[in-house]
């Protein structure tokens, strides 16, 4: 119940993460005014591996990390390299082309992603209504990408419009990737964002980027690794591991694409165009009713369960 203390909690936490989440659209088109995409994310994941290194000194679970498997640190490093690395640097790059609230809109349709690639590889069953969701939502990315010129089948940039779906190709293979992990999700994280960190500051430092660095683009990458990537996911776990109702707490996350819009269109001065909002629209529709199919198989789980304890009883 939400008058419970406890469950008052989880919402908050939840509340908090979606907060942060929404600011992060206005970040990353600010911060890559001033730097690359390969700048921004070296310095965010930097960031973040210091933010989490701290969380595991002060839980006093760092010393766990030398008690994890030698399979298990591979699995954890090669997944670094696919998020945040490859993850975010493709991300800003569909930020650096992209209108922030196109680049936005498109990647919440990663949801989608997840289930179909759960069908070759987890051997999961393809349903019915992920497919529905999936048409749904794509229409919507197509009237985004198009920005509304939906017959005349012309990208406003087929580049940005290709990595912004490539990034979201790679965030459901790296969760898919994640299903099979046993480490504790912070310290998974952090082994992680070490792989990553060592690789994009190598890169950086070959590369000859991080000279020079303008102030905005430094407090820009800070600011992307403490909240969009530390602390929100940190609020997000909290709240995920406090409610007793994750289906409630899940959907918290559809209050994020419309504020960022607010935060884009008031702080970016960007103007929202019709395009978007009805691609977003359809977007979060498909992605409803992919969330109400899950709803629904929870609430009978639940029944069948209790069902069976009561015939047992």
């Amino acid at each position: 119940m939400a008058s419970d203390p406890t469950e008052k909690r989880a919402i908050l936490y939840g509340l908090g993460a979606v907060a942060l989440w929404s600011t992060v659209a206005t970040a990353f088109n600010i911060s890559l005014e001033f730097v690359s995409p390969l700048v921004l994310v070296t310095i965010a994941s930097a960031t973040s591996w210091l933010f989490l290194a701290a969380i595991l000194v002060m839980t006093g679970e760092f010393g766990a990390l030398f008690r994890i498997p030698s399979r298990e640190l591979l699995r954890l490093f090669l997944l670094g390299l696919v998020n945040p690395a490859l993850y975010y640097f493709l991300l800003f790059g569909a930020y650096a082309r992209l209108p922030a609230q196109e680049a936005m809109a498109i990647n919440y349709s990663w949801g989608l992603v997840l289930p179909l690639l759960a069908v070759p590889l987890l051997g999961q069953a393809l349903r019915a209504r992920d497919v529905y969701a999936a048409l749904v939502s794509y229409a919507g990315v197509f009237v985004i990408a198009t920005r509304g010129d939906v017959w005349g089948f012309r990208l406003s940039d087929p580049i940005g419009v290709a990595l912004a779906l490539a990034s979201t190709l790679l965030w459901a293979l790296y969760w898919i990737g994640n299903a099979r992990v046993r480490t504790p999700p912070v310290q998974g994280l952090f082994l992680g964002f070490t792989a990553a960190t060592l690789l994009l500051a190598a890169l950086s430092v070959t590369r000859g980027v991080l000279s020079d660095l303008p102030w905005q683009g430094l407090v820009g990458g800070l600011y992307v690794g403490l909240f969009e990537m530390g602390l929100a996911f940190i609020f997000w776990l909290k709240a995920m591991r406090l409610t007793q109702n994750t289906a409630r707490i899940s959907t918290l996350i559809f209050l994020s694409p419309p504020l960022s819009l607010i935060l884009i269109w008031s702080i970016l001065g960007e103007t929202i165009l019709t395009s978007t909002l009805v691609g977003l629209t359809l977007i979060l529709g498909g992605l409803a009713l992919q969330h109400a199919g899950k709803t629904q198989e929870i609430q009978s789980d639940a029944s069948d369960t209790a069902l069976s304890s009561a015939n047992t009883d």
